[in-house]
């Protein structure tokens, strides 16, 4: 198909998926890390709206679908290898924008402290109230 000459670039693993990191625009924050199969990516780069693929769930996911945290996408970059995927996002639905299943900014919210991990970052929503 033409005009799909740059998803054949990427090196997708035995399973068709690439490792995919979203980080915040602006604040350089990691918010998550998920898969995007090839339809993941292509509808990711269409819409300007991050699409994953869920393992747990055997099936696209639309980010935000559920919860409205939607992540609008300004940027998609490509490692040195073609083997994982960065986003360059802004993290929409609650301010500031949460990205976590936790109801979290960040997924990336343990910090290992005096050999246990330690939750350092905030609830911002209680996840009962953003999942119904």
């Amino acid at each position: 198909m033409p005009g799909m000459d740059w998803l054949d670039e990427v090196k997708w693993d035995a399973q068709g998926l690439v490792p995919v990191i979203a980080q915040e625009a602006g604040t350089n924050d990691v918010l998550m890390f998920a898969f995007m199969n090839r339809e993941a990516l292509r509808l990711t780069a269409e819409r300007g709206e991050a699409v994953y693929w869920s393992r747990s769930r055997a099936r696209l996911w639309h980010k935000g679908e559920e919860s409205g945290h939607i992540q609008k996408v300004h940027e998609l970059r490509l490692d040195c290898d073609n083997d994982v995927v960065l986003l360059k996002v802004t993290q929409l639905g609650h301010e500031p924008g949460i990205a976590c299943h936790t109801g979290r900014h960040s997924c990336f919210y343990q910090r290992l402290e005096g050999g246990r991990w330690q939750a350092v970052e905030p609830v911002l929503k209680d996840p009962e109230r953003i999942y119904k």
